[in-house]
C-alpha cells in the first residue's frame, strides 16, 4: 500500500498524467538519451587534455557534472533534458582561450566559474527568462527546425556518411567501400525501418544492435575491463584561479563564455521543448527559470570540478523522440552517469558509426517545427531562415541564434513594424552585434 502511495506521489510531482506518460517511456527515453550524450565521457577529457588538463581526471569531473546537472534537471526542473560539459564551448576554452590567447588553464576555470554566477544572478532576477519571453515564436520554431538539421548534419559527419573535403565543396559524401560507413548507411535504414514500424525504444535498439554488430568486423571492441575505478579529482578539481580570471584581459572571454553558452542554452531548451510540446498556448515554457537555474549552477560546478560549462544537450530529443516527457527522463540519465563512473569503458566501446544514424532520425523528427514558422510574412520568415543556415554552416548554434537575433528587428524596422519588436528583442540584438564585433569567437 505505502509503495503505491509513493508511486502515485511521484508521478503528480513529475505529471505524469498532465504528459500522458508512463514509466516505462520516461526510462526509456532516459537510457536513449544518455545512450546519444554518452560520447562526451571520452570526447570532452580528449579535449581538453589538449590543453594539458589531465585525461583521467577529466573523465571523472565529466561525468560528475553530467549525473549533478542531469539529476537538478529531473528533480527541480522536472524537463526531460540531460545535462552535460557542452561541445564547441569546450573546444573553445582548450583552443583559443588556452592555446591561442595563453591563458593557464586555472585562470580559463575561473571565466567558466564567474560566467555561470552571471547566469544564475541573471536567472534569479528575472531578466534571462524575460529576454526568453522577447523571442518571436517564428524564431523559437527556427531554433527547433535548426537543431534538427544540426542533429542530421553531426548525425552525418559521425558516422561518416558526409567527410570534410580538402578540394572542392566543403564537404562530400563518404567512402562506402569503407565498412563502418556501409555498416552506418544499413543502420540508418534499420532504425527507419524500426521507426515506421514503430518498434518500442526504436532507437536504443537500433543502437545496440548496431554496436553488437560492429563486433565481427572489428568495428568495435569489447572493453579491456568491464569496471573501473574512477580517476582521482586532485589534478584538476578546486583549482580554478577565480582572481585571475576577473583581470581586466579576461573579461572578453568571461563574455564570450557567457554568450555562447546563453544562447546555445535557449536555443536548446526552446528547440526541445517545442518537440516535446511542453510549451504554453502563448509559445512559452513555463517555469523556464528553473531549467536556466540548473545549466547556470551546472556550469559553476563544473568549474570548481575541473572541466568546461555545461546545459542542457540537444541529444535529449532522441528521449523525447522515444517518448520520454518528463523529468525523471533526466533522472535516469543522471542515474547512468552515475552508474558510468565505474562501467565508462563499457560506455566508451559505442563506436560513433552506431549512434550516429539515430542523430539522423532524431533530427529528422525534429523537422516537424518548421511548421511553426510564418512563411506568408517576410518579417517572420527572413530572420527564422538566417537563424537556420547559420547554424548548420557555421556549425555552431549560437551563432545562429545571435544572427537571427539581429536580423529580427532589423527586418521589422524595414517594413516600418518597429511597434511589433519587444525591448527584450532590441537587447539580445545589441549584444549579439557585440558579441560578432569584439569577442574572440
Amino acid at each position: 500500500m505505502q509503495r503505491g502511495v509513493v508511486r502515485q506521489t511521484i508521478e503528480r510531482y513529475f505529471g505524469f498524467a498532465e504528459h500522458g506518460t508512463t514509466w516505462a517511456r520516461e526510462v526509456l527515453g532516459g537510457a536513449t538519451t544518455f545512450v546519444t550524450m554518452a560520447y562526451i565521457i571520452v570526447v570532452n577529457p580528449a579535449i581538453l587534455a589538449s590543453a594539458g588538463l589531465p585525461r583521467e581526471a577529466s573523465i571523472t569531473a565529466t561525468i560528475l557534472v553530467a549525473a549533478a546537472g542531469s539529476l537538478g534537471m529531473g528533480v527541480y526542473a522536472r524537463r526531460p533534458f540531460g545535462v552535460a560539459p557542452l561541445m564547441g564551448e569546450n573546444a573553445f576554452v582548450a583552443v583559443t582561450v588556452i592555446a591561442v590567447l595563453g591563458e593557464p588553464w586555472p585562470v580559463a576555470l575561473g571565466a567558466v566559474f564567474w560566467s555561470g554566477v552571471v547566469f544564475a544572478v541573471l536567472t534569479l532576477s528575472g531578466v534571462r527568462p524575460y529576454l526568453a519571453e522577447s523571442i518571436p515564436n517564428s524564431l523559437k520554431h527556427a531554433m527547433a527546425t535548426g537543431i534538427g538539421l544540426f542533429l542530421a548534419f553531426v548525425g552525418m559527419t559521425t558516422s561518416g556518411l558526409v567527410v570534410a573535403s580538402s578540394t572542392g565543396p566543403p564537404v562530400r559524401f563518404g567512402d562506402l567501400r569503407d565498412p563502418a560507413v556501409a555498416l552506418a548507411a544499413i543502420g540508418f535504414l534499420f532504425l527507419c525501418v524500426l521507426v515506421v514500424r514503430r518498434v518500442p525504444g526504436a532507437l536504443i535498439v537500433g543502437i545496440l544492435i548496431m554496436t553488437a554488430a560492429s563486433v565481427p568486423f572489428g568495428l568495435a571492441a569489447w572493453p579491456a575491463q568491464l569496471v573501473a575505478w574512477p580517476a582521482s579529482l586532485e589534478p584538476i578539481a578546486g583549482k580554478l584561479d577565480l582572481w585571475g580570471a576577473l583581470q581586466i584581459r579576461v573579461w572578453p572571454v568571461v563574455l564570450t563564455i557567457f554568450v555562447m553558452v546563453f544562447v546555445d542554452t535557449l536555443a536548446t531548451l526552446y528547440g526541445l521543448a517545442i518537440r516535446a510540446r511542453l510549451l504554453d498556448a502563448r509559445g512559452r515554457l513555463p517555469d523556464i527559470q528553473r531549467p536556466m537555474l540548473v545549466d547556470a549552477l551546472a556550469t559553476s560546478l563544473a568549474a570548481l570540478l575541473g572541466t568546461t560549462t555545461a546545459g542542457a544537450y540537444v541529444e535529449s530529443a532522441s528521449g523525447i523522440a522515444a517518448g520520454g516527457r518528463t523529468g525523471v527522463v533526466a533522472v535516469v540519465v543522471g542515474l547512468l552517469f552515475c552508474a558510468s563512473l565505474f562501467v565508462w569503458p563499457v560506455v566508451a566501446a559505442i563506436p560513433k558509426h552506431a549512434y550516429g544514424p539515430a542523430l539522423i532520425i532524431v533530427g529528422l523528427l525534429m523537422l516537424e517545427a518548421v511548421r511553426g514558422i510564418e512563411f506568408d510574412d517576410w518579417t517572420e520568415l527572413v530572420p527564422a531562415f538566417v537563424t537556420i543556415v547559420f547554424m548548420i554552416f557555421t556549425f555552431h548554434l549560437g551563432i545562429g541564434m545571435m544572427a537571427g537575433f539581429v536580423t529580427a528587428p532589423l527586418i521589422k524596422l524595414a517594413a516600418g513594424r518597429h511597434h511589433e519588436v519587444p525591448p527584450g528583442l532590441w537587447f539580445l540584438a545589441a549584444g549579439s552585434i557585440a558579441f560578432f564585433a569584439f569577442a574572440p569567437h
